[in-house]
């Protein structure tokens, strides 16, 4: 190949030369250069092939082996195992329960994260003698699975197992205010079918608009006699309160190994060390915090966190997380009520010595720990938690209260909805109206759930602000039935959190996670940007990015906003920013709806009929997207409901061409939700 392509370049006088000796000068080298790479190949090829392959396959094998929930199973008799998708902590909740319930019919159940398992296991649960498989599964977002169950949803997608073997029941948690109602509980119950594996008992749909809670009670009451007659078990009648973890106080221990409210590693928030998530926040110094409100009784605020040198990224329409701390009053009394000393330092250790959890929250830490950052003491306990506290009560009377509420019986369902989710009684509430119940402390924050992180939508675009993440957020405050108080625990706490010289006072613990809420590929797309109250906060992002794209040179479509509040001169939030960025030209068109202004209220969706032919023309002739942020349970679908209008009268469609319209550009990414109930 080197000689052919070299003759072209040949001269006559070189030719002669050729024909006078054998080898060219360029034979003499191709050869040399020939021989040279050999002899290095010969003498260095075995450094290769030396590469040991054995260690490298331990490597691999080992976890394999430690994933397998089916040599865990084997090991510890269990013979039900109960997978949990769960974003904030209540499918955990539920599967933990199903999970104890099981020695109540001589089974004995595990709850399980999918995070944590090999699932293609699946296909070998019948090896177990009375298997089953039951799935507690949360729908995250708009139709998604929780963060925990992603890995799990994507290999069902893709799994073409023979689940023949397999028993199973699914139990999902949804909201039907959301577009996609208990979409992943759907998917999954369908799915394993699909593969082949066996239903013992029908899906179970819950619904937190409603009441979750009676949902799941219902759903369970039935669940069990149906494994009951699959299996040809009996109930054993024990309905005895079963301790899951064992209390060890310290009274000699090194300080520095008790956490302090950390969420993972052990001084974590000392020594800080990216990358930053929900196991290892960053602690954001708050460096503003204004209100945003002229009047009113509300207090609608802006915070900014300083994010420098965490190496956090952001992108518009991302949401940050943040933990909070519950109030030290409520705190204080229920260590008064209960006559502890809150500074004992002490572990609670899993009795299950096999179980991957070993302790409900970090520990050794201190009561007042517990109760500050990792337990929910405001929300109103579920169920268990009261059937598991009625031992304690000594009045005969608040005993059996408890045991009705907790029953599955009409009258103790009525009970429980009445006396404690409409009341919003919280525990302490509890403890103070039932003044007979004392439980252990050490009981107590065993059954409590923990303490979840709060989301908000980032009202900033890391184009401009690269080291701050902005938030936009109301203080939620309101007066229960019993006349208490009860104050939302993360926005309270941000509101408590004023920027001051030494910064200590005014961290907060953060991370980022990801959305599908995008602004379009092209800036040149046009975007309607539909956000009363606080769904204002990510179009707030989204402004300032076309504002900056604009800068830069480039061609940015129209930016039309809708955006709604009660009235003009108390609540319109971020007014002279929006007034500039239209003054500029960036916010193309800025439609305001103050509801108690007039005699008639009018909300954004009035606004979006009264400008329906360029709603429409933005949509159809200019391929616009749309972005829905705030309330799901009346905005978000009345929204929605406008835009079938407006699809159906302009594109000359009945109702159900209109609503598949507007389906496929949900489907297209061109009709994009952030909402909540």
């Amino acid at each position: 190949m080197g000689d052919a392509s070299m003759e072209p370049n040949v001269s006559p006088s070189d030719n002669t030369a050729q024909q006078d000796s054998p080898f060219s000068m360029t034979d003499l080298f191709l050869v040399s250069l020939i021989i040279g790479l050999f002899t290095y190949w010969w003498f260095f090829r075995k450094k290769k092939e030396e590469v040991p392959e054995l260690p490298k396959m331990q490597s691999v094998a080992a976890p394999v082996r430690d994933s397998s929930f089916i040599e865990k199973m084997k090991k510890t008799g269990r013979n039900i195992v109960v997978f949990y998708g769960s974003q904030t902590g209540t499918a955990e909740e539920f599967a933990n329960r199903l999970s104890k319930d099981a020695h109540r019919y001589g089974l004995r159940g595990m709850a399980a994260d999918p995070e944590e398992y090999d699932l293609s296991d699946l296909s070998r649960l019948s090896e177990i003698d009375k298997s089953l498989a039951v799935f507690c599964m949360a729908t995250y977002g708009e139709g998604d699975p929780t963060d925990n169950a992603q890995d799990f949803y994507d290999w069902l997608q893709e799994a073409d197992a023979d689940l023949s073997g397999l028993r199973f029941a699914v139990f999902g948690l949804g909201n039907k205010t959301y577009e996609h109602f208990n979409a992943m509980g759907k998917y999954v119950d369908k799915r394993l079918e699909e593969l082949g594996a066996q239903r013992i008992f029908e899906l179970g749909l819950g619904d937190d608009d409603g009441n979750l809670e009676e949902d799941f009670i219902t759903w369970r009451e039935q669940f069990w006699p149906a494994v009951c007659e699959h299996f040809g078990v009996e109930a054993t009648g024990e309905e005895s309160s079963i301790r899951q973890y064992e209390l060890v106080v310290h009274t000699d221990v090194n300080m520095n190994k008790v956490y302090t409210g950390e969420m993972g590693r052990l001084k974590s928030y000392e020594n800080q060390k990216p990358p930053f998530d929900a196991k290892n926040p960053f602690l954001a110094q708050v460096t503003e915090n204004r209100k945003l409100n002229e009047g009113g009784e509300r207090h609608l605020m802006h915070l900014e966190l300083d994010i420098s040198n965490s190496k956090i990224r952001y992108e518009s329409g991302d949401h940050v997380a943040v933990y909070p701390a519950n109030d030290s009053s409520l705190v204080n009394q229920i260590g008064e009520i209960l006559g502890t000393d809150l500074d004992t330092i002490m572990s609670l250790n899993n009795l299950d010595e096999e179980s991957n959890k070993k302790h409900p929250f970090p520990c050794p830490t201190s009561y007042r720990t517990a109760l500050t950052y990792y337990l929910d003491i405001t929300n109103p306990p579920r169920t268990n938690v009261l059937y598991e506290l009625a031992q304690y009560a000594t009045d005969a009377g608040e005993q059996e209260r408890l045991r009705k509420m907790a029953s599955s019986a009409a009258e103790g369902k009525a009970l429980y909805l009445s006396w404690v989710v409409e009341a919003r009684r919280n525990i302490l509430a509890i403890l103070q109206d039932m003044p007979s119940l004392r439980p252990p402390i050490d009981h107590l924050c065993e059954l409590l759930p923990r303490l979840q992180a709060r989301y908000y939508s980032i009202a900033s675009s890391s184009k401009v602000h690269p080291n701050a993440i902005h938030i936009c957020a109301v203080t939620v405050e309101y007066e229960t039935k019993t006349g208490r108080l009860n104050k939302g625990v993360a926005t309270s706490w941000l509101k408590n959190k004023v920027p001051d010289e030494n910064g200590s006072n005014s961290l907060v613990p953060m991370y980022v996670r990801k959305s599908q809420f995008r602004l379009p590929f092209k800036p040149s797309t046009p975007v309607i940007m539909i956000g009363p109250g606080t769904g204002i906060a990510p179009f707030i992002g989204f402004i300032q990015e076309r504002a900056w794209l604009k800068q830069q040179g480039k061609e940015v479509g129209e930016t039309v906003l809708y955006y709604g509040c009660r009235r003009e001169h108390e609540d319109y939030l971020y007014r002279e920013e929006l007034a500039r960025f239209h003054q500029e030209g960036v916010l193309t068109q800025l439609n305001v709806a103050f509801s108690r202004d007039q005699a008639e209220k009018v909300y954004v969706q009035h606004l979006l009929k009264k400008n329906k032919e360029n709603v429409w023309k933005l949509v159809n002739e200019g391929n616009a997207h749309i972005y829905v942020c705030g309330d799901a349970r009346n905005m978000a679908r009345d929204v929605q409901n406008t835009f079938y209008e407006i699809v159906a009268e302009f594109g000359n469609m009945s109702q159900p061409q209109a609503v598949d319209y507007v389906k496929k550009l949900m489907t297209k990414g061109r009709y994009s939700l952030d909402v909540w109930s």
